[in-house]
């Protein structure tokens, strides 16, 4: 009896199983993030002048596309970004400006969260502040 049973529960669990291994459709209208570039290579800067950095992004997919959070790694960073919907096919700027306030070689990153990939993107923005 047991083994009829345990044979009887053996197909449910395995049609459980498979059903949880499979994914999540894809979603043919989402929006779609493509960056103009992933990495801002100053140079050489002077101390003290602060230096922006632009990274246009761009909606290439079929529903509007929602950046909910953008942060620098350090408060040398400042960021500008729209909080409005970006359309498909239109594009937005996330501003990073650098404060340029201690001398030599800098690498800071921007970690964007947006409705269009769970995961983040991370924006780069690196130089060398020279001294005066």
């Amino acid at each position: 009896m047991k083994k009829l049973i345990l044979l009887l529960i053996l197909p449910i669990m395995v049609v459980f199983y498979a059903n949880a291994q499979t994914p999540a459709p894809v979603n043919p209208n989402a929006p779609v993030a493509k960056w103009d570039k992933m990495v801002n290579d100053f140079g050489d800067i002077a101390l003290g002048i602060p230096k922006t950095a632009e990274f246009t992004l761009t909606n290439t997919g079929k529903e509007p596309l929602i950046i909910s959070s953008a942060k620098a790694s350090c408060g040398c960073t400042n960021l500008k970004y729209a909080s409005e919907p970006i359309l498909p096919g239109k594009t937005s700027v996330v501003s990073a400006t650098y404060n340029a306030a201690a001398q030599g070689i800098f690498t800071k990153t921007v970690t964007v969260i947006t409705n269009a990939d769970p995961n983040p993107v991370v924006l780069q923005i690196k130089g060398n502040v020279l001294p005066k």
